[in-house]
């Protein structure tokens, strides 16, 4: 190991508070996602600390996107360092969001406790502790090379949690992402500090529903039954879809196993009358269902391709249809994303394998995330292909009761991204 990346480990090591210390501050900033609580208040707190750090610091709503409101406006943070001279930029993009606590925690969930080597709570390893872990990588290499060439910027963004339509959507549709400004990112996902993730499966959300007319309870042959209609097509996933999906398989390194096929969720359904108001103690009324909707989550592999991924749902719709008298239905597409994975020989991957050789003494295992992230909106709005996910923490643990995150894991990963940057700048 050469004399500047012994420096800039030590710089890191050196850092290790300050890791600690800005973890905390961000998780203890309850971000929770719907509805999207506390953003501004969390890019304001992360924008004072950063410009006393010498970083220029731009606050973006993201005005009109799904979920952006006067109640609950979605905020961004875009930080920019610049070098001595021009050169390329290199961009760590970490989503400030975290989903909802949870049953089940034995310790305050937004408290950033330490214990035994490790920092509890919420979002810290989905993925504050990553974005954390990336600003000191950034700080250890300013202080290490001060008159280095190119640009370094960091993003906190809004909505991964949902979609990250008021994030890094919103953000590559202005250019924040176009090739000309940025051209290497790492997406500190928690993936694991000896992985690279490389992309993700693609995914189609739909809303289906199924008609019916409404009738009285007692006399349910004078109505017809939407639920009864679902029943039917539910039966026909589990005849039909579900074996032809899991005859799929990908060549893509998909982690885990399981997720080298493709894949159906029913994430909800919803029939009838609606749920009664909290508190209320009365029994609900005697009527035929006429409406039965379920959303479903299709999870497709690169080897297939969109459209055939929908024409199965619809001809499986069609089957139902042709074998039950008065079925209706309607489908609804709520949103789509392609899969992608970035080439083993991009340069950002190059360099990210290299830089873990370097720190960790072995090579990276190349993955594919089963679900898709914020890589999506940055290679299929902006165009940037040179991306991929690297970051500390087991994923496993998120959106778990007792999410944590080690620290030394923190600092590994802190020490491969500065060493990153001593590459690609």
């Amino acid at each position: 190991m050469n004399d500047l990346n012994e420096t800039l480990l030590a710089e890191v090591a050196a850092r290790r508070d300050a890791l600690v210390a800005l973890t905390q501050g961000l998780v203890r900033i309850p971000t929770l996602n719907p509805p999207g609580r506390h953003y501004r208040e969390l890019v304001d707190w992360l924008a004072a600390r950063l410009e006393t750090h010498g970083w220029e610091v731009e606050l973006i709503r993201a005005e009109g996107a799904p979920g952006d409101s006067d109640r609950w406006p979605r905020w961004n943070l875009v930080a920019r360092i610049a070098g001595a001279s021009p050169g390329e930029c290199v961009h760590f993009n970490g989503h400030h969001d975290v989903v909802e606590v949870g049953e089940g925690w034995t310790r305050d969930p937004f408290a950033a406790e330490v214990e035994d080597g490790r920092i509890y709570g919420r979002g810290t390893c989905d993925m504050k502790g990553g974005l954390a872990s990336a600003i000191i990588a950034a700080e250890a290499f300013v202080a290490a090379r001060p008159d280095f060439a190119g640009t370094i910027e960091v993003s906190a963004t809004a909505d991964e949690e949902s979609g990250g339509y008021g994030g890094v959507a919103y953000l590559a549709e202005r250019g924040y992402f176009s090739p000309e400004r940025v051209q290497h990112v790492i997406i500190p996902e928690p993936l694991g500090k000896d992985r690279i993730c490389l992309g993700h499966r693609g995914v189609w959300w739909a809303e289906i529903e199924t008609k019916g007319r409404i009738a009285h309870g007692s006399m349910p042959f004078l109505g017809d039954s939407a639920i009864r209609h679902m029943g039917a097509v539910l039966e026909e996933m589990e005849r039909a879809l579900f074996p032809l999906l899991a005859g799929k398989s990908t060549e893509m390194p998909v982690v885990p196993d399981g997720a080298k096929q493709s894949t159906l969720n029913i994430n909800s359904i919803h029939g009838g009358e609606a749920e009664p108001e909290p508190g209320f103690t009365g029994f609900p009324a005697p009527c035929v269902a006429d409406r039965c909707r379920i959303v479903i989550d299709r999870r497709f592999l690169i080897e297939e391709d969109i459209a055939e991924v929908k024409d199965e749902v619809r001809a499986l719709m069609e089957r139902v249809k042709a074998a039950r008298p008065g079925f209706a239905y309607e489908i609804r597409e709520l949103h789509e994303v392609i899969p992608t994975m970035t080439d083993r020989e991009a340069p950002v991957v190059r360099s990210t394998a290299a830089a873990i050789e370097k720190v960790l003494g072995g090579r990276p295992d190349y993955v594919v995330s089963p679900g898709t992230y914020d890589q999506k909106h940055i290679d299929r709005i902006g165009r940037l292909h040179n991306c991929i996910a690297y970051g500390p923490g087991v994923l496993d643990l998120a959106h778990q009761p007792d999410e944590w995150i080690g620290i030394d894991d923190m600092i590994d990963s802190a020490g491969v991204m500065a060493l990153v940057l001593a590459e690609l700048l």
